[in-house]
């Protein structure tokens, strides 16, 4: 990923309890550093074992503060703190219809369930096919059977299970695909990179009767959408 190293990959050494212990100290970290608030997010943070939807020879690297390669073209894992970097801003909560372009590992996902509960439900879209398996394979080794899966361009959103709640976008854009736009429900939030020249901005939006508020929330650093509104 431009900007970033990736760790060399090696054998996984570490255990189940090391890896445990691991995800309890990553999640106070960012209790501290201010990126986890929300109780529920941070329930799915240390309920979700992020180890389990790393490719093997990355596997130790897991809470680390690093994107890693993923099956497919230019895919990454991003890092830990990006979760609640998002999801925080989003408000996502129990009971939310969410929307997720760029399906990467499956991780993301599988906390967006943990996190909108029974009564929510997620939908992924998947551009690259090696992608997609490889976060399908881990969602099902991991439990998580009742996600909405689909190969496809994120740009255009999914219009079978819309309108959403929330939507997230985990690739940058040059602007805020309309579909995506329009399959947001009303008082419903989109978060997504924005290029602004040579740098992004994490953007919020929020889809208010009086119009769209948009909210810059920081500079990020993301591959690049693909798709009809993208590369």
């Amino acid at each position: 990923m431009p900007g970033w190293i990736n760790p060399p990959p090696k054998e996984p050494t570490k255990s189940r309890e090391e890896f445990r212990r691991e995800r309890e100290e990553k999640v106070g970290w960012l209790t501290r550093q201010g990126y986890l608030r929300s109780e529920c997010i941070k329930a799915a943070m240390l309920k979700v074992p992020r180890e389990d939807f790393i490719p093997f020879f990355y596997k130790d690297y897991a809470y680390e503060e690093v994107p890693l390669p993923l099956p497919g073209e230019h895919a990454t894992i991003s890092c830990p703190h990006s979760y609640p970097l998002f999801y925080e801003p989003l408000g996502l909560d129990r009971g939310h219809s969410f929307l997720e372009v760029g399906l990467g590992s499956g991780y993301g996902t599988a906390l967006a369930r943990e996190i909108v509960g029974e009564k929510g439900q997620v939908v992924s879209i998947e551009i690259d096919p090696l992608t997609l398996a490889f976060a399908e394979d881990n969602l099902k080794k991991t439990g998580y059977r009742d996600i909405v899966l689909v190969q496809g361009d994120g740009g255009l959103g999914y219009q079978g299970k819309a309108p959403y709640n929330r939507i997230c976008m985990t690739a940058a854009c040059d602007e805020i695909p309309p579909p995506l736009l329009e399959q947001l429900k009303m008082a419903g939030r989109l978060i997504a990179p924005v290029k602004e020249g040579a740098a992004q901005n994490l953007v919020l939006v929020k889809n208010e009767p009086e119009g769209a508020l948009i909210e810059v929330i920081c500079q990020v650093l993301y591959i690049s959408l693909r798709g009809r509104y993208g590369e």
